[in-house]
């Protein structure tokens, strides 16, 4: 099991320095911010900019993977954002990892005027804004040609990306889907699929929600040509009505049921002093204490054998 922790950005950076430097010392193997311009009971409180703290972040740091968490086509645009990430790629040495997903109907896909979309709109944005980000990030263009797409959501006319990515063939992208279109997509053009979970549903009606997801990757997967085994698979564990780092004991739990359904990336939040994710940087020590303890997955590209159906029940 992998094991990441995502980091709010909400401190001003003489703060947040702090947590990122303290992530990649308690072991951590990634550490993530939100991506969104402001984020639901957040909206009145400090709020910065997502990719200028990944770049502040991959400076106090060496080992550890930094990502988003996630982005998403409400504010961004596939041909800018992709030289933000590569430079931001180029900056950790090879470390940056792609979380994207379809953006939702809250603070980010209004505040710049947009039109409110359709649950189909919103899958038909996310695909194109994929598959514009896959092909740009691979800097596989001429520079004397550029890349040009005109689609529905996006167009680009001779855009380049000079020089060669920091990883090959391109950043990892991490495909958040809960729905049967998204993981498709995500079957086809991730590195990686991460859950949330069915909304709405808490203790064990979520975690089956997790395990039914799981098996759709799967027949997915299968569809698209590919060995579910060979897509990373994260679980936000702060998901499912309770908050994984509430206590140590609680944590060990869920890692517990995430592998057990096939997991190789768990994910939990920075403990806030109040309201959401609220907890106890004493725990925080605790379970970083223990990650070694709790085993390591197979790394990207090495075998990994799924669960079964049969063996989940």
């Amino acid at each position: 099991m992998r094991f990441g922790i995502i980091i709010l950005p909400q401190d001003r950076w003489r703060s947040a320095r702090e947590k990122w430097v303290a992530a990649e010392d308690y072991g951590f193997d990634h550490a993530w911010t939100y991506d969104h311009l402001s984020w639901r009971s957040l909206a009145d409180e400090a709020w910065h900019a997502t990719m200028p703290t990944l770049t502040a972040a991959a400076t106090v740091t060496s080992r550890i993977r930094l990502g988003t968490f996630v982005s998403s086509p409400n504010f961004r645009h596939p041909v800018p954002f992709a030289k933000e990430i590569a430079t931001v790629d180029d900056i950790s040495d090879g470390r940056f990892v792609l979380g994207v997903g379809s953006g939702g109907n809250g603070f980010d896909a209004f505040t710049l005027g947009q039109p409110e979309l359709t649950p189909r709109q919103r899958h038909e944005r996310f695909a194109e804004f994929v598959t514009d980000l896959d092909v740009l990030l691979r800097h596989e263009a001429p520079a004397a040609e550029g890349l040009s797409f005109n689609g529905e959501w996006f167009t680009a006319v001779h855009a380049r990306m000079v020089g060669v990515p920091a990883q090959l063939p391109r950043v990892p992208l991490v495909v958040a889907a809960n729905g049967p279109k998204g993981i498709r997509l995500a079957s086809r053009l991730g590195d990686g699929w991460v859950t949330t979970g069915k909304d709405g549903l808490d203790g064990e009606a979520w975690w089956s929600s997790v395990r039914d997801l799981a098996w759709r990757l799967d027949d997915a997967a299968h569809e698209a040509g590919r060995e579910p085994a060979s897509i990373d698979r994260y679980l936000n564990l702060d998901s499912g009505g309770s908050y994984s780092l509430q206590s140590e004991s609680a944590f060990e739990t869920a890692v517990g049921r995430a592998t057990e359904l096939g997991f190789t990336d768990v994910l939990s939040h920075w403990p806030r002093e109040e309201g959401i994710y609220a907890g106890d940087r004493e725990v925080l020590d605790s379970v970083a204490t223990g990650l070694a303890s709790l085993g390591q997955a197979p790394r990207c590209g090495e075998p990994r054998v799924a669960p079964t159906r049969d063996s989940l029940g």
